[in-house]
């Protein structure tokens, strides 16, 4: 089953004398207990979260020594749950996978069962990577909003949209035939975006918009990942009954708002937590990313690496100079 090893490869993060120092270590396999699976790890990805970690970040991961890696695909080794079985081809992601339990940067990781989702037919392993934890968060936001807005009320409205959630909204409206406004600070990807056939704002247009209560309704909807001026503004341009979804703060947690576009418009503020998301709804969103929301050039613009290129890409993460989705292939 594991080829009588006693020992797997795994990215280990230590905390040396008020430093934390990452490295390549061999880790002892752990007994499993009640409800629990070995998954052996075929990709993971990249993410923010993982390079806060990687940095010693508490506010992500508390304890030292720790494996990051908040993504993992693979195959079951060894089970003591009765809802999966060896071989099964599954998906882990957020929870506390890779933040206080060691994660997908590892050739295998040990779960409980109700973390774990199976790999729908239509989506291989590098695919579900591809989309990870970002994918998720993407597919959450735009399942609520296609609830209540329709391809036909209009524009809809993407912050950070060159982002990994962001990018992927982007994407997956545009698949499902909604015209799509992109907001962005990068102007090198405008072009991009064009031969979408995706309209650009620059970011900085976009926080410069008056500071009224309510602005002029230019969206029917809109997805934000980044917080701020630039969520007070989506909220204030949205028309009456629009819907916006938010599930970053990077610009700011704060929101100076009035009650205004909420009662004299009725739009609905709704907020996604891609970490405790209900299971349910996870298969939900994974069964239409493998089908109707998955669009063709899902590989365009990821770079797949291995162990000893994840330092590297961690520290451009940190930079804000990573483009695109990054993925760690183990097997």
């Amino acid at each position: 089953m594991m080829n009588h090893k006693i020992t797997f490869k795994a990215f280990r993060v230590e905390e040396e004398n008020e430093k934390f120092v990452s490295a390549i270590k061999e880790m002892p396999f752990e007994a499993l207990e009640e409800k629990e699976l070995l998954i052996k790890v075929h990709y993971s990805s990249l993410n923010y979260k993982d390079a806060l970690s990687a940095i010693g970040n508490k506010g992500v991961t508390r304890n030292y020594p720790h494996t990051p890696g908040i993504d993992a695909v693979g195959t079951i080794v060894s089970s003591t749950s009765e809802k999966f079985k060896i071989d099964d081809e599954v998906i882990v992601t957020s929870y506390d996978l890779g933040m206080n339990t060691n994660g997908g940067f590892a050739e295998y990781v040990k779960v409980p069962e109700n973390w774990v989702v199976k790999l729908p037919k239509n989506l291989s392993m590098k695919e579900a990577m591809i989309f990870g934890t970002a994918g998720l968060t993407a597919g959450m936001s735009v399942l609520k909003l296609t609830e209540t807005v329709k391809p036909e009320n209009g524009n809809v409205v993407v912050s950070g949209a060159t982002g990994g959630v962001g990018s992927l909204s982007v994407l997956i409206l545009n698949k499902l035939g909604y015209k799509v406004t992109a907001i962005t600070g990068k102007e090198n990807e405008k072009q991009y975006f064009e031969d979408l056939g995706v309209e650009v704002i620059s970011r900085k247009d976009f926080e410069d918009m008056q500071k009224r209560p309510l602005l002029k309704p230019l969206f029917s909807g809109g997805i934000d990942t980044v917080g701020g001026v630039i969520l007070e503004n989506i909220i204030k341009t949205v028309a009456p009954l629009g819907v916006v979804t938010c599930c970053g703060n990077v610009a700011s947690p704060k929101l100076e708002l009035t009650v205004f576009p909420f009662i004299l418009r009725g739009i609905s503020l709704i907020g996604i937590d891609s970490q405790n998301y209900p299971m349910h709804y996870r298969e939900q969103v994974w069964n239409k990313l493998a089908k109707e929301w998955k669009f063709g050039n899902l590989e365009e613009n990821t770079t797949t690496i291995t162990f000893n290129q994840i330092s590297e890409k961690l520290n451009l993460i940190l930079e804000g100079k990573l483009k695109g989705r990054t993925i760690l292939k183990l097997l």
